[in-house]
């Protein structure tokens, strides 16, 4: 199926043509007809599976379309993180590139002046974080009155990160004549409750099964010693050959060691967290983009905030606590049918989080032995984690076949 199978209109059509775009993902196909017929939507969808396209385009289609536009604020895209509403935002910008439809994002961390100059111009479509709406709400900046379009991004990543309540303050904000679109990759009770409260009589659309991890994605696991771990790394990103790698830490503190670890070997690295600023965040992730930087070092906050194309690796560096936040950690690679490698490195204090995590996919991450820096293997092991997987044949510290860019 193509695009234009799609009925879209001809300014979109254009649009998509000169991003590139010719065959929509499978939730592009499913969902963009149910949002034309104005539907609310329930999509069940991992990061990576086109969603953003899914939901903004039939959006800008139906504004376009409308013939007498009043004033304010028509579609409010609610989303966790300041990263991915700014990506949101760039998408609509270059969808409705041919269309008359105005938009803007708001987030916080960053002065309001050239968010409220923009709200006082007027706009179609809000792309929003949390705290900085309810604010500029507060601050009667914002009317929500005129709303015909409410997109929640996210949802369960809102949960994961506190945002629930100002989720729900902002929902009782809302029109009650509204079309809802509503997209989590998992369904915990909570956000179920949510989506029952604000969906009227949805259409489901579901990808991929919630916490399944894409196939695309070539998992691989490492395991080390604690005090390893900075060796292992510079290791894979040699024996890889890697140009571009995101690298998940759990905390704030070691993401800036492991840049200065990787510094001192010459490697351009930088790393995104809460306590860099809002500039330094996205200068971190324009140089990033634009190939400047090896290594991205990222910590969950920024797990679903990235959209990089064709990112071939993604290296965890501390299994997370979380075991649902590996699935969206891995699916930054693996993109928009592209393949992509994800390594993952596990010390000794590591090895629950690794069983939750195996628990949760459904299947073990086999375990690659050929390398420098060893620990022993988990007592217990399954079968397939005993085997030294897609090493077999292979001379010692040998650099592992991979597939895809490097």
């Amino acid at each position: 199926m193509a695009f234009k199978n799609l009925n879209l209109i001809e300014p979109i059509l254009k649009a998509l043509v000169n991003e590139g775009y010719t065959t929509p993902t499978p939730i592009q196909q499913k969902a963009i007809p149910l949002v034309l017929e104005q539907r609310d939507l329930l999509g069940c969808a991992q990061t990576g599976t086109g969603k953003t396209a899914a939901f903004s385009i039939p959006i800008i289609q139906l504004l376009a379309l409308q013939k007498q536009r009043r004033p304010g604020i028509k579609a409010l895209i609610l989303t966790p993180t300041r990263e991915l509403a700014i990506q949101i935002d760039e998408s609509i910008a270059a969808y409705g590139k041919f269309t008359d439809i105005k938009h803007t994002v708001i987030f916080g961390g960053v002065s309001q002046l050239h968010q409220t100059n923009a709200l006082k111009r007027g706009v179609d479509i809000l792309v929003a974080t949390p705290g900085r709406l309810l604010d500029l709400i507060n601050q009667k900046f914002i009317d929500l009155r005129q709303l015909q379009f409410f997109v929640l991004d996210e949802a369960d990543r809102m949960l994961d990160m506190g945002f629930i309540h100002d989720v729900k303050k902002i929902i009782a904000l809302l029109p009650a004549k509204r079309q809802t679109l509503f997209f989590s990759a998992t369904m915990p009770p909570e956000i179920q409750k949510l989506a029952d409260v604000l969906l009227r009589n949805p259409s489901k659309v579901e990808v991929t099964p919630p916490s399944s991890t894409v196939d695309k994605i070539d998992q691989r696991l490492y395991y080390t010693n604690k005090n390893d771990k900075p060796k292992l790394l510079q290791h894979l990103l040699d024996a890889y050959r890697i140009r571009t790698a995101l690298v998940f830490t759990r905390t704030k503190h070691g993401a800036d060691k492991v840049v200065k670890f990787l510094a001192r070997d010459g490697v351009r690295a930088a790393a995104i967290h809460g306590n860099k600023s809002q500039n330094a965040r996205q200068n971190a992730l324009k140089d990033f983009k634009a190939g400047k930087l090896q290594v991205l070092v990222a910590t969950d906050i920024a797990a679903r905030g990235i959209d990089i194309d064709e990112l071939a690796h993604v290296i965890n560096y501390d299994l997370p606590n979380v075991s649902e936040t590996y699935v969206h950690r891995i699916g930054r690679t693996g993109r928009a049918g592209n393949t992509g490698i994800a390594i993952s490195i596990c010390d000794e204090e590591q090895r629950k989080e690794l069983k939750d995590i195996e628990k949760l996919i459904g299947k073990d991450i086999p375990v690659i032995t050929d390398q420098p820096y060893p620990s022993k293997m988990p007592a217990g092991g399954s079968l397939l984690q005993k085997v030294k997987a897609k090493t077999q044949g292979r001379k010692p510290h040998s650099k592992p076949h991979h597939k895809g860019r490097s």
